[in-house]
């Protein structure tokens, strides 16, 4: 299910986006307005850069384009997926893309390397990831890992699990690390003691997978899972990233970032009210799911997201802080460190986020998830 192919997700016809007109960005985008076939109301081209392919871990900005929140911004935005290929930092620090997704720590760790990137909406307000084992085992929490097979995707998503084993004052090198695909089989077949897995995917998958001994659908009884949001390794992950150089000296680049982070906001509340909805919209954008996967995706990326008190995509300080002392203190079986110094100033700002929510605090939308409440969704075998 992964592919390198990029694709162009437009809406299907234009709407009116009244006479203000964004200039067009430099870098990234194309440097040049679109319009309709009357050449009125042009549009400024974005390019956001994923970090996986289509599914509803992102359904807030395919939301956005299907629900026509770019353009009621005067935005023509292309949503350009990565099956791994691609690393969305490294693209926007190349000038290729105007934003990305990208998780926190990943992030922190190409700026120490150089990139000058900041995060601007953490849209993400909390860890999504899992460590999951069979309810037998006697692995209840991260101190338990020592001398076990854990499983790790590695690409810099393991740094959660060496900055939990810090805070436990684990080393590394007495856990055996054993790399994971981006599924549960290596779990299923007995290959890992516990398995490494994001509360929207890779535990549905458990869930929607039939136990050969009952002929029935696993259970969340049959396992034991942690969650690193609930231990000191927790990190921050899916936010928006912008060029820094840009952003402190491109007025054009500013106005646009306000607007973008403006239908962004309005798509994930969007997903938020009506998640079946966001289901069917990312598996017309070429997720690969099942619909019952899907909309558990959904959900529980939005429980990741909502609520949130100070507003969606504000970057809580001790949840950065948090994050950078995890990224500080973790080290990995070979002894490598993720990041070794803090990182600048630069790298957030809730400058152009608290903009956007303030243009849209008379718009009627719940930017902090007050009303919020996730549904039940049950999970059919196989996703479907």
């Amino acid at each position: 299910m992964r592919h390198s192919t990029r694709r162009m997700l437009a809406a299907a016809s234009l709407a009116a986006v009244g006479t203000l007109v964004l200039a067009a960005c430099s870098g990234g985008s194309s440097g040049t307005d679109s319009s309709d076939a009357d050449g009125d109301d042009a549009l400024t081209p974005v390019t956001l850069q994923l970090q996986w392919l289509p599914q509803g871990q992102f359904a807030g900005y395919f939301a956005a384009i299907d629900q026509g929140f770019f353009e009621e911004e005067g935005l023509d935005v292309e949503i350009i997926p990565s099956g791994g290929d691609i690393v969305p930092q490294d693209a926007l620090a190349a000038g290729d893309v105007d934003y990305a997704i990208a998780w926190v720590p990943k992030v922190l760790g190409s700026i120490e390397a150089g990139a000058e990137l900041t995060n601007i909406a953490q849209i993400f307000q909390r860890s999504g990831t899992l460590q999951v084992a069979w309810a037998d085992s006697d692995i209840t929490s991260v101190a338990d890992f020592e001398g076990k097979k854990i499983g790790s995707w590695g690409f810099g998503n393991e740094w959660e699990i060496f900055a939990a084993m810090a805070a436990e004052g684990l080393d590394a090198t007495t856990v055996e690390i054993i790399t994971q695909d981006f599924n549960m089989n290596a779990f299923l077949q007995g290959d890992i003691d516990a398995a490494q897995a994001m509360t929207y995917n890779e535990y549905a998958q458990l869930l929607e997978t039939v136990d050969p001994d009952t002929g029935e659908l696993y259970t969340p009884e049959d396992f034991t899972v942690i969650s690193y949001e609930d231990t000191e390794g927790a990190m921050l992950q899916d936010a928006i990233w912008a060029d820094t150089e840009r952003l402190e000296n491109d007025t054009e680049y500013q106005d646009t970032t306000v607007a973008f982070l403006k239908a962004v906001v309005k798509g994930w509340a969007y997903a938020a009210a009506n998640p079946e909805e966001a289901s069917e919209i990312t598996i017309a954008e070429g997720s690969g799911w099942g619909p019952s996967h899907e909309l558990w995706m959904v959900n529980e990326t939005n429980k990741l997201i909502w609520p949130s008190e100070s507003g969606i995509g504000i970057i809580d300080e001790a949840a950065w802080d948090r994050t950078v002392a995890g990224a500080l203190a973790a080290v990995n079986e070979t002894g490598a460190h993720l990041i070794t110094a803090e990182p600048p100033a630069s790298a957030y700002s809730n400058e152009w986020i608290q903009k956007a929510l303030d243009e849209l605090a008379d718009s009627g939308i719940d930017l902090t998830g007050e009303d919020y409440s996730p549904m039940e969704v049950t999970l059919q075998e196989g996703g479907q």
